[in-house]
């Protein structure tokens, strides 16, 4: 019955998460378009009410004409309802983070802990997993702080970031199962745009409404730098977006959290989605001819890529003459007893699956083949020590026809 609610939970969550996810990354990407192509407006009415930029759009059968105000309308008020850009930010958080707790948490001793990359206590791996999440946002932040408005301030923190992120990257794959090394990673960056969302951006802006609102004269230029610190933040934002989802994504495929220099795997494709996300933003401006083609940001992150595929290529397969051509049931027996019995035998069947018996077995032969042979993913973190050569063994007896 845990199992069985568990399996719930880590449904309504996942589905959740992605949901207040799309709509998060969907407000962010339209806002960081909407920045780059606004324009100065030409009317002189605009100009003296402070509009810094202005564009026309049509979607949906309508059309809609969208100002940017630095700080506050001049001469005027916000005379409709003021919506707020924050709640799918933090519901992708709470969400994801639930997730994290019902999945890797709670399964620490099979999620977190891989004894052949690090050999500790469950415990310890959980509360290591949380200090990575935590770690890193006073870190980006501290960046953030002491360099964000300095001279060349934005390619010194995205110097730095890169070099954090490279280091979580390598420890977490020496600490955690590569499964988890990766979802953490990816974790703690996603934490660190939602803080940037909770701890500045909504903070500034309420300062910025309360002002407005009070009826009181203010000093907009005083506010400014709330403004900025905002717009710092949010940009780091869009840039996280690609390395988090490709993290996110990469439990699905053991070929990349398996491979033997994972941490650099792991690296490499999170700079490559930061360099086309790059790409993608700075189109908007080369549109208006305020840049030049951003091509090579695309081009240097395909070439990441590419190369990253060259570099992981198996090694040709061993010839496989001293196996038997064909395995029947009673050969693949003894590891199903030693690999898999633990979870799926007569005292447990983990998710109501059975392999002790050679009518389970051949029902569910597919299944076996899919999760041993193709994606790698069992045993879970490969506990029970499933040899290459066993995989093999499982992999001949389901093509021979699972006999």
């Amino acid at each position: 019955m845990e199992t069985y609610l568990l399996d719930w939970a880590n449904l309504l969550l996942r589905w959740l998460h992605v949901i207040v996810a799309i709509a998060w990354i969907g407000s962010s990407f339209y806002f960081v378009f909407l920045d780059s192509n606004l324009e100065p407006p030409k009317a002189d009415d605009l100009k003296k009410k402070g509009v810094d930029g202005a564009i026309w759009s049509v979607h949906g059968g309508g059309f809609y004409n969208a100002h940017k105000y630095m700080v506050a309308p001049q001469g005027g008020a916000i005379d409709s309802k003021l919506h707020w850009f924050y709640w799918e930010s933090y519901w992708t958080w709470m969400s994801g983070f639930a997730l994290f707790v019902v999945l890797y948490l709670w399964n620490a001793s099979i999620f977190l802990v891989d004894k052949n990359v690090f050999d500790w206590s469950p415990v310890a791996a959980g509360f290591t997993a949380v200090g990575f999440l935590v770690g890193f946002w006073l870190i980006y932040d501290t960046i953030c702080r002491v360099f964000g408005f300095r001279q060349n301030g934005d390619r010194i923190v995205g110097a730095l970031i890169l070099v954090v992120v490279a280091i979580a990257a390598w420890l977490a794959c020496h600490l955690f199962a590569g499964r988890a090394a990766f979802l953490i990673v990816g974790a703690m960056i996603a934490t660190s745009m939602s803080a940037n969302v909770f701890f500045w951006i909504i903070p500034g802006q309420r300062k910025v409404v309360a002002a407005m609102t009070s009826g009181q004269p203010y000093d907009p230029a005083e506010f400014a730098i709330y403004g900025k610190r905002g717009k710092q933040r949010s940009v780091h934002n869009t840039y996280f977006t690609l390395p988090v989802i490709v993290a996110m994504l990469s439990n699905h495929y053991s070929f990349l959290y398996s491979d033997a220099h994972r941490w650099v795997v792991l690296f490499v494709l999170m700079l490559a989605g930061a360099l086309i996300r790059q790409f993608f933003v700075a189109r908007h401006a080369w549109h208006l001819g305020k840049a030049r083609h951003p091509w090579p940001y695309a081009a240097v992150g395909v070439l990441l890529l590419i190369g990253l595929m060259a570099w992981m290529k198996p090694a040709p397969e061993a010839p496989a003459a001293a196996a038997p051509a064909t395995v029947d049931y009673a050969q693949i027996r003894p590891i199903l007893e030693q690999r898999c019995y633990l979870c799926h035998g007569e005292a447990v069947q983990q998710k109501g699956l059975r392999f002790d018996s050679e009518e389970q077995a051949k029902t569910h032969a597919q299944l076996i083949y899919q999760q041993v042979v193709v994606q790698k993913l069992m045993p879970l973190g490969n506990a029970t020590q499933m040899t290459e050569a066993e995989r093999g063994m499982v992999k001949r007896w389901f093509e021979g026809g699972a006999k």
